[in-house]
């Protein structure tokens, strides 16, 4: 696999895929709806936003029994989609700027936060040309996003140069195995239709070692790797010891 570079100026601006970007536009409509096709989003950000949470407080040295432990963090959530993680993190008090590809993903997002009274720097802009523009944050969220981008490795780059020293990095895929085919595209696509058919293609999906060794050769210290389960009985998602499906690697950015 190809290794990035250090410079993230220096490469392509097309870690977008078109039709990827195309894919998730034409569901815009629908990111609130928690019967609709991100009904799966919606049942698995508890036990993510739990994660998020939890880590972020630990490596900030924040009391996540305070009304707003996040109070003067900011935070970046890459391909924020409807908002759905952009608008429980500005309840716990960080700043927050969400960017998509889709500026019709971005339009939604910013109407839900006007109808929720949240303040919310939404931006249809590339990661590659925030990272330009010198934005730093102290939290970067790349959820569920790495699978769907042209090029890994550039788009990490451009991840990583928006990350403050002393910053935290969430990253979340898919790990290609034989189990996540069968529950994550098989499963989830085609037998129980909670995902449209064509959602996510199992050779862009990720080994954990594989995401862990570009993260490093971007320069970031890999802290863990924890594994997000579902239990069929409860309907509930739960961090887990098992990568063998979902999975989500935190690093941080050496302040040095």
């Amino acid at each position: 696999m190809p290794q990035p570079t250090a410079d993230a100026t220096a490469r392509s601006d097309r870690t977008a895929d078109p039709a990827e970007v195309a894919r998730f536009a034409a569901l815009a409509e629908t990111w609130w709806d928690e019967t609709g096709p991100f009904a799966p989003l919606h049942r698995f950000n508890p036990a993510r936003l739990q994660l998020i949470r939890d880590r972020a407080a630990e490596h900030f040295g924040r009391d996540i029994a305070t009304a707003k432990p996040f109070d003067r963090l900011s935070l970046l959530d890459i391909g924020c989609g409807g908002g759905l993680l952009s608008e429980p993190m500005t309840r716990l008090g960080a700043n927050v700027t969400g960017i998509d590809a889709a500026d019709r993903n971005i339009e939604a997002a910013r109407i839900h936060a006007a109808q929720t009274g949240l303040a919310i720097d939404y931006q249809n802009i590339a990661i590659e040309e925030l990272a330009r523009q010198g934005a730093r944050f102290d939290v970067v969220l790349n959820m569920e996003v790495v699978e769907h981008v042209a090029d890994v490795p550039a788009y990490l780059d451009a991840a990583t140069a928006c990350l403050a020293p002393g910053g935290l990095m969430f990253t979340a895929t898919l790990n290609r195995t034989a189990k996540a085919y069968a529950l994550a595209v098989v499963g989830a696509e085609y037998v129980l239709r909670w995902l449209p058919r064509g959602t996510h293609d199992w050779s862009k999906f990720l080994k954990p070692a594989e995401l862990i060794g570009l993260l490093s050769a971007c320069g970031l210290a890999v802290e863990e790797a924890v594994g997000m389960s579902f239990n069929p009985l409860t309907g509930r998602w739960s961090q887990s010891r098992d990568l063998g499906v979902n999975y989500v690697v935190v690093a941080s950015k050496p302040s040095g």
